[in-house]
């Protein structure tokens, strides 16, 4: 579904000729995707789309994020909506001390930040008796951070989680979340909708700058998403192909 977003902000991104890179492709590995507003508008749509069937019922699934049913899941998506509003409205001076790719080595699955972030996440969402209304607020930030994004120049300096990057590279971290988390959602919901390609090879681009190069493993996207979020455990035969990298894993969390 669509018709949470605005025509407008459909209009930005709608590309129906782009081809996302390839798995594997060197060429992907570049700090943001060549049309981030694109990325961006893509991904929180296919989110989106996937969030607004949900009920009250499935609200109550778990994630592929721990602790976090999908009703908690979808507040912090709201809060990165909503961070992604004042960080669009926040130009700085510079100079920029993050990109798309440094900005995940802070994100660590086991640091206090993650732990305080689980539970800030569970008592939001607790202050909804019912989903619905939970559900409407994600939708409509969502899509008036799109269209916020849309209307920023992506070389613009602005300002998020003390620090500072250009618009651009935001977009491409607010991809990468959104997308990773639209694969913590679908965890228990096998008949919702995926991530878009453009949010997919986001993540792909991202991971690979982590890594230093494309991944020696011949993964999926969504596979490569959560091994390398440490979603899911590497076998021995991927820490084996992975080499001294396995002990890097998970790349952030």
């Amino acid at each position: 579904m669509t018709e949470h977003l605005p025509d407008r902000v459909r209009a930005v991104h709608a590309d129906p000729g782009r081809t996302p890179p390839a798995p594997g492709d060197p060429g992907g590995i570049r700090p943001v995707p060549a049309d981030p507003v694109h990325a961006l508008g893509a991904s929180y749509e296919a989110l989106a789309a996937a969030v607004t069937p949900l009920g009250e019922e499935e609200s109550w699934r778990p994630t592929g994020c721990a602790g976090w049913v999908v009703r908690d899941l979808v507040h912090h998506c709201l809060a990165d909506c909503r961070r992604a509003l004042v960080a669009l409205h926040t130009p700085h001076t510079g100079p920029p001390d993050r990109d798309a790719v440094t900005y995940w080595q802070q994100w660590r699955p086991d640091s206090a930040d993650a732990a305080q972030e689980r539970r800030s996440a569970r008592l939001g969402a607790s202050t909804y008796p019912d989903f619905a209304p939970l559900r409407e607020l994600y939708l409509e930030t969502a899509a008036a951070a799109v269209t916020a994004a849309a209307r920023t120049g992506t070389e613009v300096l602005v300002s998020t989680q003390g620090h500072v990057l250009t618009a651009g590279d935001l977009m491409a971290t607010l991809t990468v979340e959104a997308t990773v988390h639209h694969l913590d959602l679908t965890y228990a919901l096998p008949a919702a909708p995926g991530p878009s390609a453009a949010g997919l090879a986001s993540v792909r681009s991202a991971l690979d700058g982590l890594l230093g190069r494309p991944v020696p493993l011949d993964w999926d996207d969504g596979h490569y998403a959560r091994a390398a979020t440490g979603r899911v455990p590497l076998t021995d035969t991927e820490r084996r192909a992975l080499g001294r990298d396995a002990e890097r894993f998970p790349l952030f969390g």
